[in-house]
């Protein structure tokens, strides 16, 4: 016991005084509740210890100092797999990858750093609130992170309770409400400690209650996943990695690989589903390529598949095919004649990735954008429905089916996926995840789990080198492709849910919500001082 004790006090000693290093571990370890390890306990314990350590600072300037190195600790760690990009691109020194990880986090620990200054302004004094003002301040913080200066949402801490239950609230509060949970969540351990019995029970019974109710109603949807299935689905899964992509010599294999997987089906009418930029052609212009794709079709199938958009300039109303000026990153439509039927194109690029800011001066000292190539993306206008023929099913021709589309990194943006003016059936995101590591892949799928949650929707992915997956409206991946193998999977695709909660509000109910616990927390605490 007197072992034990010794620690105790030798530890609370050195967060005393060493409050940033101690932020920095904690931020370090709290990125372990995120895919692929998922320790999400470790998550909840590190941030009431931010929250210990924001609550002791002597001042605003002190707490936003620990609320930055929380952030850049979390943020390093949970980021990493973005240096492994940096490996498969020769305009880009190698070396840059882990830096540029570094240089990202010390921009994104700002927001962390913000809330705990809010947090420790408004509750210092007052240990009823402080938890309640931090996670409010938390949660406007991270939505901000996903809106400013075109935004980056990957990994918001909501993402941490799936396959718990309580991510089915998502389907009411979104994922930037989830986090808030998370941070309540944390509160209550932080008020255990304080002695606050009464505000730490109410939290931890609600919690229970709700992990109660999102575990009953995930099995309920997914007990029910093969009534009513609106088509049947193919995903393909080449295991094609990114530095024998874009190889000219093994342009032919790779193809092979797609027509292989895409010919292992039972020969009932499907819709077949690609990766992300699945082949190198530039498919309304090569009747060649769409002829010898559509050759692998019955006559009703349609296929899915990513693939450029080219812009050319134009002179006199003759295009110039040898000035090209812009391309889009889209999603295609072809059916077995081999005609395209529609095209979604890319909005939300990845700066870095499809197009390289600030052109003139980064090009002239030696850097380009991650994607080969020298000319831009475009974007696209956004979320959009695309209508695809009518799909026998069971001998049954059923109506046209409304699809959406997000093309890899746009799945992250929470309320921003889907056109609520004409809600489709189900959500494709074709991605190409082959150079994210092993960190990257668990994660992006992990966030599409939360779309269909929060929408209500069936979420389809196929991408080169995995995880692809057919993910049902309850969030749970009904099949899958595990990372780094090659396969394909056919199934029936899973019927939508009425629209929930969030999908006719969107981020207006977690925004809300903050808000008003913030300005009520307020309220009551200057009644009560």
């Amino acid at each position: 016991m007197n072992g034990i004790e010794t620690v105790r006090r030798t530890s609370a000693a050195f967060i005393a005084k060493r409050p940033g290093v101690t932020a920095l571990l904690a931020g370090a370890l709290s990125a372990t509740g995120f895919a692929p390890l998922g320790l999400w306990p470790i998550t909840l314990a590190m941030l009431a210890l931010l929250m210990q350590l924001i609550w002791q600072a002597p001042d605003r300037k002190a707490a936003g100092k620990v609320g930055y190195a929380f952030g850049l600790g979390h943020f390093t760690i949970g980021l990493n797999w973005i240096a492994h990009a940096f490996t498969f691109q020769d305009s880009m020194p190698h070396w840059l990858g882990y830096p540029a990880v570094a240089l990202l986090s010390l921009f994104l620990a700002l927001y962390p750093a913000v809330a705990a200054i809010i947090g420790w302004m408004l509750g210092r004094g007052r240990p009823q609130f402080f938890a309640l003002f931090f996670a409010c301040a938390w949660l406007l913080t991270e939505y901000l992170r996903a809106s400013l200066l075109t935004g980056f949402a990957w990994n918001p801490l909501g993402v941490i309770w799936l396959g718990t239950g309580v991510e089915q609230v998502a389907t009411v509060i979104g994922t930037y409400g989830l986090g808030l949970v998370a941070m309540l969540a944390a509160g209550a351990l932080w008020w255990l400690g304080h002695r606050q019995w009464r505000q730490a029970g109410l939290l931890l019974g609600g919690l229970a209650l709700v992990t109660a109710l999102g575990l009953l109603r995930a099995s309920y949807i997914g007990g029910n996943d093969q009534s009513g299935a609106v088509a049947n689905v193919h995903v393909v899964q080449p295991n094609i990695n990114q530095n024998e992509k874009y190889d000219p010599a093994l342009e032919e294999l790779n193809f092979q690989r797609l027509a292989e997987l895409s010919l292992r089906r039972s020969g009932k009418p499907a819709l077949i589903f690609w990766p992300e930029a699945a082949v190198p052609a530039v498919l309304d212009m090569e009747p060649r390529w769409r002829g010898r794709i559509a050759s692998l079709l019955g006559m009703d199938d349609l296929l899915l598949l990513g693939g450029d958009k080219y812009h050319f300039r134009e002179q006199g109303g003759v295009i110039d095919a040898r000035a090209l000026e812009g391309a889009n990153n889209s999603l295609w439509v072809l059916d077995a004649r081999g005609e395209l039927l529609g095209r979604y194109d890319k909005a939300h690029l990845v700066p870095f990735g499809e197009y390289l800011p600030m052109r003139s001066v980064l090009e002239a000292i030696g850097l380009s954008r991650l994607v080969p190539g020298s000319v831009d993306f475009w974007p696209g206008p956004g979320p959009r429905t695309l209508d695809l023929p009518a799909t026998p099913d069971g001998g049954q021709a059923r109506g046209p089916l409304r699809m959406a589309v997000q093309i890899c990194y746009e799945i992250v943006f929470s309320g921003q996926v889907v056109d609520p003016t004409n809600r489709p059936d189900f959500l494709f995101n074709p991605s190409n995840d082959a150079w994210f590591g092993n960190w990257g892949p668990p994660q992006h799928l992990a966030q599409a789990r939360l779309r269909a949650i929060e929408e209500g929707l069936p979420i389809i992915r196929s991408t080169p080198t995995g995880i692809s997956a057919l993910v049902n409206p309850a969030g749970q991946v009904v099949k899958h492709i595990p990372l780094h193998e090659a396969g394909a999977f056919e199934a029936p695709l899973p019927p939508p849910l009425m629209p929930t909660l969030f999908a006719r509000a969107g981020n207006l109910i977690p925004l809300g919500l903050a808000v008003l616990l913030l300005v009520s927390g307020v309220a009551i605490a200057r009644r009560t001082r």
